[in-house]
């Protein structure tokens, strides 16, 4: 059965700034146990500013669990 992992924005982009800093996809992979398109898709977002999207919308989930209905 596969798996589903989170991980929180700060992991995604600090292995972001590892790749872009001249890791290799494949080292990047096997260090973390991530897929290496994964990998792919969050320097692309990272590069876009959309992982601090991530993050905002994140933190306005976060926000609406702790107010009462």
């Amino acid at each position: 059965m596969p798996r589903h992992r989170s991980h929180s924005v700060e992991f995604k982009r600090q292995v972001a700034q590892e790749f872009l800093s001249g890791e290799t996809l494949h080292g990047l992979a096997k260090r973390h146990d991530l897929l290496r398109n994964l990998i792919r898709i969050w320097v692309e977002k990272y590069e876009t500013g959309a992982l601090d999207d991530d993050a905002r919308a994140a933190d306005l989930v976060q926000e609406g669990r702790g107010r009462s209905p």
